[in-house]
Protein backbone atom coordinates (compact mmCIF):
# COMPACT_ATOMS: atom_id res chain seq x y z
CA UNK A 1 0.00 0.00 0.00
CA UNK A 2 0.72 3.78 -0.85
CA UNK A 3 1.76 5.98 1.24
CA UNK A 4 -1.25 8.58 1.47
CA UNK A 5 -0.97 12.03 2.12
CA UNK A 6 -3.62 13.98 4.66
CA UNK A 7 -4.95 17.23 3.69
CA UNK A 8 -7.31 18.55 6.31
CA UNK A 9 -9.61 21.45 5.17
CA UNK A 10 -8.69 23.48 8.29
CA UNK A 11 -5.01 23.46 8.73
CA UNK A 12 -2.51 25.90 6.54
CA UNK A 13 -1.56 23.90 3.66
CA UNK A 14 2.63 23.64 3.44
CA UNK A 15 2.79 23.86 -0.48
CA UNK A 16 0.57 27.29 -0.13
CA UNK A 17 3.14 28.43 1.32
CA UNK A 18 6.36 26.89 -0.32
CA UNK A 19 7.00 24.25 1.62
CA UNK A 20 7.50 20.40 0.74
CA UNK A 21 6.17 19.02 3.36
CA UNK A 22 2.59 16.96 3.84
CA UNK A 23 1.04 17.54 6.98
CA UNK A 24 0.37 14.02 7.71
CA UNK A 25 1.00 10.84 6.02
CA UNK A 26 -0.86 7.41 6.54
CA UNK A 27 1.32 4.78 6.06
CA UNK A 28 -0.94 1.36 5.87
CA UNK A 29 -2.35 1.00 10.15
CA UNK A 30 0.07 4.43 11.36
CA UNK A 31 -0.52 8.23 10.85
CA UNK A 32 2.64 10.31 11.29
CA UNK A 33 1.95 13.72 11.71
CA UNK A 34 4.29 16.84 10.96
CA UNK A 35 5.87 19.03 13.33
CA UNK A 36 2.33 21.40 14.24
CA UNK A 37 2.50 24.80 15.45
CA UNK A 38 0.09 27.16 16.18
CA UNK A 39 -0.55 28.09 13.23
CA UNK A 40 -4.31 29.54 11.40
CA UNK A 41 -5.28 28.99 7.84
CA UNK A 42 -3.16 31.95 6.86
CA UNK A 43 0.00 30.83 8.97
CA UNK A 44 0.14 33.07 11.77
CA UNK A 45 0.53 32.09 15.02
CA UNK A 46 -2.47 31.92 17.45
CA UNK A 47 -1.80 32.63 21.04
CA UNK A 48 0.76 34.86 20.31
CA UNK A 49 2.84 34.77 24.14
CA UNK A 50 0.80 32.31 25.65
CA UNK A 51 1.94 28.38 25.48
CA UNK A 52 -1.52 27.52 26.73
CA UNK A 53 -3.44 28.64 23.53
CA UNK A 54 -0.62 27.58 21.06
CA UNK A 55 -0.42 24.36 22.24
CA UNK A 56 -4.79 23.92 22.11
CA UNK A 57 -4.32 25.59 18.47
CA UNK A 58 -1.36 23.23 17.78
CA UNK A 59 -3.15 20.07 19.23
CA UNK A 60 -6.54 20.52 16.97
CA UNK A 61 -4.65 21.66 14.33
CA UNK A 62 -2.60 17.75 14.79
CA UNK A 63 -6.61 16.54 15.48
CA UNK A 64 -7.89 17.13 12.21
CA UNK A 65 -4.55 15.64 10.12
CA UNK A 66 -5.31 12.84 12.24
CA UNK A 67 -9.22 13.29 11.51
CA UNK A 68 -8.18 13.41 7.64
CA UNK A 69 -6.82 9.89 8.04
CA UNK A 70 -9.83 8.42 10.08
CA UNK A 71 -8.43 9.17 13.34
CA UNK A 72 -8.63 11.22 16.88
CA UNK A 73 -6.34 12.53 19.05
CA UNK A 74 -7.19 9.05 21.24
CA UNK A 75 -4.82 7.06 18.96
CA UNK A 76 -1.68 8.71 18.95
CA UNK A 77 0.68 6.74 20.51
CA UNK A 78 3.78 8.56 20.08
CA UNK A 79 3.99 12.06 20.72
CA UNK A 80 7.16 14.81 21.05
CA UNK A 81 6.56 18.44 22.37
CA UNK A 82 9.26 20.84 21.57
CA UNK A 83 9.62 24.32 23.35
CA UNK A 84 11.56 27.34 23.31
CA UNK A 85 11.30 27.88 26.82
CA UNK A 86 10.96 25.01 28.75
CA UNK A 87 9.41 26.89 31.71
CA UNK A 88 6.34 26.64 29.49
CA UNK A 89 5.78 23.22 30.27
CA UNK A 90 3.37 23.43 33.04
CA UNK A 91 1.11 25.67 30.98
CA UNK A 92 1.48 22.89 28.26
CA UNK A 93 0.95 19.82 30.04
CA UNK A 94 -1.96 22.08 31.10
CA UNK A 95 -3.16 22.76 27.44
CA UNK A 96 -2.60 18.92 26.80
CA UNK A 97 -4.78 17.94 29.67
CA UNK A 98 -7.23 19.46 28.49
CA UNK A 99 -7.84 17.93 25.20
CA UNK A 100 -6.09 14.32 25.77
CA UNK A 101 -8.08 13.86 29.26
CA UNK A 102 -6.90 10.99 31.03
CA UNK A 103 -5.54 9.12 27.80
CA UNK A 104 -1.21 9.17 28.08
CA UNK A 105 0.56 8.52 24.90
CA UNK A 106 4.24 8.07 25.05
CA UNK A 107 5.99 11.40 25.06
CA UNK A 108 9.32 13.89 24.92
CA UNK A 109 9.82 17.34 25.69
CA UNK A 110 12.70 18.84 24.71
CA UNK A 111 13.79 22.41 24.62
CA UNK A 112 14.97 23.77 21.44
CA UNK A 113 16.34 27.41 20.84
CA UNK A 114 14.23 28.37 17.56
CA UNK A 115 11.44 26.92 15.41
CA UNK A 116 10.17 27.79 11.81
CA UNK A 117 7.93 30.69 13.22
CA UNK A 118 9.75 32.84 15.38
CA UNK A 119 6.17 33.84 17.13
CA UNK A 120 5.86 30.32 17.57
CA UNK A 121 6.76 28.76 21.52
CA UNK A 122 6.17 25.58 20.41
CA UNK A 123 6.03 22.59 18.08
CA UNK A 124 4.40 18.84 18.15
CA UNK A 125 4.65 16.04 16.02
CA UNK A 126 3.26 12.66 16.35
CA UNK A 127 2.53 9.34 15.36
CA UNK A 128 -1.31 7.69 15.69
CA UNK A 129 -2.54 4.21 14.83
CA UNK A 130 -5.41 4.04 13.48
CA UNK A 131 -6.57 0.38 12.76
Amino acid sequence: MKPQELIPDTVAYPPRFGSPTALAVRAENFIYVSGMIAWDMERRVVGLGDPYEQTLQALKNMEACLRAGGAGLENIIKITFYLTDIRDKARVWEARKTLFGDNRPASTLVAVSHLVDPHALLEIDAVAYAP
